[in-house]
């Protein structure tokens, strides 16, 4: 396989692979032409079509122009696609990266009955600002494999490598994660609105300083309390406002909720 550029099949091409499908070419790692896409309603890929990518409906032809196969489909419809591709997939050749949740390595290589190269990629929505967080892992892929899916993804956001049994816990984290702080942007802007700002206003100042605290933390690899204390003061507003949130269970529902999701994150592969 080419690994400085090599063609790509994304199989479900939902909101993350054609998010990934764009800013691989924005990044200029690859060109259009080199990337095959796949969709059932094959209609809505036509934009992509007439800028240069390859569209088709059939998921094992996608197959016979790659090298690098994405498998961007729900954990559900998973054994269904790698049942209908297993027959064109060439071991030798084709290294797969799932970003299906809760599906291990050797679930699906135990799925097609071959011993194929599998990687698993976990990014989130923000994908398509090029703004992802994405969990890399696998059992057994080469350092090379790892290397060029980390470089691929890279494209997209940031990437990190983790051991695969921390999958299912990285999907909670960062790709739940996001619906998590959004809500928690919401809930800000709305205390905003009740305390006299428009609603536009009080969303904007909100997600402005949402963006502003985690910049704090990732720009100057800081910890949240060390940052919290330089903007609470005695008897101050912050540590009222704070412990108030603190009583109404504002950190353990936080994390219940985290915990909630990686559980079911881990077995809605086994719900399809």
């Amino acid at each position: 396989m080419d690994t400085t550029s090599p063609r790509i099949a994304i199989l479900g091409s939902g909101n993350i692979g054609l998010s990934l499908a764009k800013g691989l070419v924005k990044a200029g790692l690859t060109a259009p032409a080199a990337i095959t896409l796949t969709r059932r309603n094959v209609a809505a890929l036509a934009p992509l079509a007439a800028v240069g990518y390859r569209v088709t409906a059939d998921n094992r032809a996608a197959l016979q122009q790659a090298d690098l196969v994405v498998l961007a489909v729900l954990p559900q419809q998973l054994d269904q696609l790698l049942d209908l591709i297993a027959p064109a997939l060439d071991p030798a050749r084709h290294l797969l990266v799932s970003v299906a949740s809760g599906v291990s390595c050797a679930a699906i290589r135990q799925r097609l009955q071959l011993p194929v190269r599998v990687v698993r990629a976990m990014p989130n929505t923000a994908i398509a600002i090029g703004q992802s967080m994405t969990c890399l892992a696998t059992d057994d892929a080469p350092a090379a494999d790892m290397d060029l899916v980390e470089r691929l993804f890279n494209t997209v956001g940031v990437s990190v490598r983790i051991q695969e049994e921390l999958m299912t816990s990285a999907t909670a984290l960062c790709a739940c994660g996001v619906a998590f702080f959004l809500r928690a942007i919401r809930a800000a802007s709305q205390g905003g609105t009740e305390i006299g700002f428009h609603a536009h206003d009080a969303l904007k100042m909100a997600a402005q300083t949402a963006k502003g605290a985690a910049d704090l933390l990732l720009q100057l690899a800081s910890h949240p309390e060390q940052e919290i204390d330089k903007v609470t003061s005695p008897k101050g507003c912050t540590i009222a406002g704070l412990n108030e949130m603190e009583h109404q269970g504002f950190s353990s529902a936080l994390i219940k909720g985290i915990k909630v999701s990686a559980d079911k994150a881990g077995k809605l592969y086994h719900e399809g």
